[in-house]
């Protein structure tokens, strides 16, 4: 992972860092790392190896994508973003924002990640911290206050305020420069909600599965676009859908529960009926073809008529109305099984945050700074990619008694 660094010591400290994540121990900032280090715990050396050592994170990750890749042989990307809740305002990109980490909005950073996975493993090969419009000089809402902590956290001068959808699609591109080509992306509603996203991988040439809300808007497969007469006079009126598009959640709603089937997409880790003896991941899903409507997507459709999706919808049987919702561009004659287990595999991501944040102390970087960011959290992957390596690369026997 170090090979790219250009000086001996710092592929040192870059060994001692990640074995500092690797040990045992509830808070994993550099001060009572070092504590734990013996001989290696040199706090100053690991504090400026991490917060201002001129290493480009890029590099690393780059080679943790290719090592990875070799192993976890990947089905899909996935993206999505994480909080890191801060008590005062100093730290880069520090604002008061929405976190599914705390389930509110609070005062945090948020960062964007990216990573391979398959069935049986993950991995966070890529990663971007959020700037919020309060940071970026250029925003209408940019805070005074935080554009003047830019040069102290060492933000560059041409980073501005980004959306997350379009971080994803720019760490999208930048592993697709290293030569890794996963050609389906999954993500949750915060990414897919938002056209523009689902577009750009379009034209990107990808596959999705990506969450939506109840609210998204689409046209049944089978409405036809029709002419209004012309009246003589001006322009002649184009094309429109005689009746507005209706939300996705009224639409499956329309075909009603009979039409659910039971779908198990794999089995969980606690204790259960499924073939290994765990609990199996079971619910019924609705399927249908539509067309998403929205400007955007008019606006960049071929011809009238929208192009036609899939919408999946989850109905548990214990439920009066659907619960979750998808869109996805896979071809027509998809199984809902597979349309189903992609969408779900989602759940991959929350695995490795759970694992990165509660054991390998993605959330405890305590310096300031843009750089110390990127330099910690693409430590921390490397330490999580670790751990991965000797899950996959055990027997089922040595796992077991480990």
């Amino acid at each position: 992972m170090f090979e790219p660094f250009a000086r001996a010591d710092q592929r040192r400290w870059g060994e001692v860092y990640v074995r500092g994540l690797l040990l045992d121990g509830r808070r994993k900032s550099v001060e009572p790392m070092a504590a734990r280090l013996g001989e290696d715990g040199n706090r100053q050396a690991l504090a400026h190896f991490i917060t201002t050592s001129p290493w480009d994170a890029a590099h690393v990750r780059a080679r943790l994508a290719w090592r990875m890749q070799q192993v976890i042989k990947p089905t899909v990307l996935i993206v999505d973003d994480t909080g890191f809740l801060k008590d005062g305002d100093a730290s880069a990109c520090v604002a008061r924002q929405y976190t599914g980490t705390a389930g509110k909005v609070t005062n945090c950073q948020a960062g964007v990640s990216l990573h391979l996975a398959s069935d049986v493993a993950s991995a966070a090969v890529d990663w971007r911290l959020f700037l919020p419009e309060s940071w970026d000089a250029a925003s209408p809402k940019a805070d005074p206050a935080k554009v003047a902590r830019r040069t102290k956290c060492g933000i560059p001068e041409e980073v501005g305020h980004v959306e997350k959808w379009q971080l994803a699609l720019d760490m999208i591109d930048e592993t697709r420069s290293w030569g890794i080509e996963v050609p389906l992306v999954v993500a949750d509603g915060g990414y897919g909600d938002a056209a523009a996203f689902r577009l750009g991988l379009e034209e990107r040439g990808l596959s999705y599965a990506v969450g939506i809300s109840t609210t998204t808007t689409a046209q049944p497969e089978e409405a036809q676009p029709q002419t209004p007469p012309y009246s003589g006079r001006g322009p002649r009126p184009r094309p429109v859908y005689p009746e507005p598009a209706q939300a996705v959640k009224k639409l499956v709603i329309a075909v009603g529960k009979q039409a659910a089937r039971p779908v198990q997409w794999r089995e969980g880790s606690r204790p259960g009926s499924g073939r290994n003896g765990l609990k199996r991941m079971y619910s019924r899903f609705v399927a249908l073809r539509v067309r998403p409507a929205g400007r955007e997507i008019r606006k960049t459709a071929d011809g009238p008529e929208l192009p036609v999706r899939w919408l999946l919808a989850e109905w548990p049987v214990t439920k009066p109305e659907p619960v979750q919702f998808w869109l996805s561009n896979l071809p027509a004659d998809t199984p809902l099984a597979t349309l189903v287990r992609t969408a779900k595999l989602r759940w991959r991501i929350e695995h490795d945050y759970r694992e990165m944040k509660q054991t390998l102390g993605l959330a405890h970087f305590e310096g300031r700074t843009w750089r110390g960011w990127h330099h910690h959290v693409t430590l921390v992957s490397v330490a999580h990619a670790f751990c991965t390596l000797q899950r996959v690369t055990r027997s089922p026997k040595e796992t077991a008694s480990a």
